[in-house]
């Protein structure tokens, strides 16, 4: 005897079996990082660590602080990485919804005219006909279509691709997190360097101006020596040719100066103003902790070291995700309201209708584009690795050039220090000696000139020393705090 239930079954379980096979040659796929770091930074085994100093406990210059302050709320790159966890935040949330039921308020109303020979209007007809109904339940042609209800659709997450999906938006999030602390080290980092730069700047020209006054008076003397006859005009025009280049020298230093004025108003949000700042940087003292710490405390400082490693764990998701998507899907879709073909009886709690569907769905002859989107998940994931790993080499390279920089540039201070007082003492000798006719002009110009780059110079090691030490800050994930 013929069933067509057994057919139906027979074609369930076909399907049932293709969709397993397109699973069958899909390999499982683990994608890790290696975070070994070395035991120290060339030697240095100190356990603490500036990373753990706020901002204000670090930087002890008021204005450098009020700086910061002021562009952690107004500069625009803050702004924009705000806005990206805002984003992550929202793109958390959907995934979270993904997982339970999408519930719909429906109202729905139709009419369809059927024919004399179709099923629908053969069988309407013949209902109409029958003594079991009353007046109320007899089907008119066309016949109306009310529906008053709600409607929910629920793919069942038989194998983890919801869950792997709102896991991975979660690490987007503290990703983004981090991402946010990155940008606040990055922009104090910034600030900080270019407030030290505009006091080596103001250090440079007060040393050219005081070196003008210096020339200038030289230049004097040298032209009162010419109408006595103890100097030639090539004299003149030699000490002449110093004070315009010192001169030249003043003007270059107050672009840079009004550069980098710029570059702060730029950093903190605002248009072009003057920079309050009134200490002089070789007076400033660095702080008294300059601590790297471990390597391995990179891997809880550093904010782009933990976003990498929630981007990681974010696409490592994503795999199982794409990899949840081979397998077959369960799709429930229940409702329940009021269904009628007249309107008088829509409300009339016979017209109380409910049910459920229930579908399961198998990529089989889309498996390529799965497939394409699996390869995809899986490429990001290894460039992920790849980044981790480079932002940790990157990390430790920035603290051990750090370290070495704030010795090396310090015993360099010290140097040209020295270098600068036996310059300071050359010229006292060179110009009474020029005076008592025992040394000639150019040994006084020589003398000049050499004294003036060492100052500059002595005032640009001084900057390098913090530099460096805000970059060691940084390096070792401090500055967001």
């Amino acid at each position: 005897m013929y069933k067509p239930q057994n057919h139906l079954y027979k074609l369930l379980l076909a399907l049932f079996f293709l969709s397993v096979a397109g699973c069958r040659n899909f390999k499982n796929v683990s994608i890790n990082a290696e975070n070994r770091l070395p035991s120290s930074y060339d030697g240095n085994t100190d356990s603490t660590t500036i990373a753990d100093l706020p901002v204000s406990s670090f930087f002890t210059d008021p204005n450098l602080l009020r700086l910061i302050d002021t562009a952690v709320t107004a500069n625009p790159d803050v702004l924009s990485a705000l806005q990206r966890v805002e984003i992550a935040n929202a793109n958390l949330r959907y995934n979270r919804l993904q997982l339970l039921p999408a519930v719909d308020a429906e109202a729905r109303a139709g009419l369809d005219k059927y024919g004399d020979y179709t099923q629908n209007g053969v069988g309407n007809y013949d209902t109409n006909l029958s003594p079991n109904i009353n007046d109320k339940q007899r089907i008119p042609n066309p016949t109306p279509d009310y529906f008053l209800g709600f409607k929910s659709s629920w793919e069942v997450d038989l194998w983890g691709k919801l869950r792997n999906r709102k896991k991975a938006a979660f690490n987007r999030f503290l990703a983004s997190q981090s991402g946010y602390k990155m940008v606040i080290t990055s922009l104090t980092a910034q600030i900080a360097t270019a407030y030290y730069q505009l006091l080596a700047l103001d250090n440079e020209l007060k040393t050219i101006r005081e070196n003008l006054v210096l020339q200038s008076n030289a230049l004097e003397i040298v032209k009162i020596q010419k109408l006595g006859g103890r100097a030639t005009e090539l004299a003149v025009q030699q000490f002449l040719a110093q004070l315009k280049r010192t001169k030249g020298l003043e003007y270059q230093v107050l672009q840079q100066i009004t550069e980098t004025e710029n570059q702060l108003n730029f950093l903190t949000g605002k248009f072009a103003q003057s920079i309050p700042r009134d200490t002089s940087i070789n007076t400033l003292k660095l702080p008294r902790l300059l601590a790297a710490g471990v390597p391995s405390q990179l891997l809880l400082n550093r904010p782009d070291i933990k976003e990498a490693e929630f981007e990681l764990t974010a696409l490592k998701a994503d795999i199982k995700a794409a990899r949840a998507a081979f397998f077959p899907s369960l799709m429930l879709s229940p409702y329940i309201g009021y269904n009628a073909f007249k309107p008088s009886v829509l409300f009339d709690p016979a017209s109380l209708t409910y049910g459920v569907l229930g579908g399961l769905t198998s990529p089989l002859f889309n498996k390529r584009l799965v497939n394409r989107a699996f390869n995809l998940a899986l490429a990001q994931s290894r460039t992920a690795v790849y980044n981790y790993q480079r932002v940790i080499l990157t990390s430790f390279q920035e603290v051990s050039n750090s370290l070495k920089g704030i010795e090396n540039y310090t015993q360099f201070y010290k140097q040209k220090q020295d270098e600068v007082q036996a310059l300071n003492n050359a010229v006292s000798v060179a110009n009474d000696l020029y005076l008592v006719g025992r040394a000639n002009y150019l040994e006084v110009i020589t003398a000049q000139r050499n004294v003036l780059d060492a100052k500059l110079e002595l005032a640009n090691t001084k900057k390098n020393i913090f530099i460096n030490a805000i970059n060691l800050y940084r390096a070792v994930g401090g500055g967001w705090r």
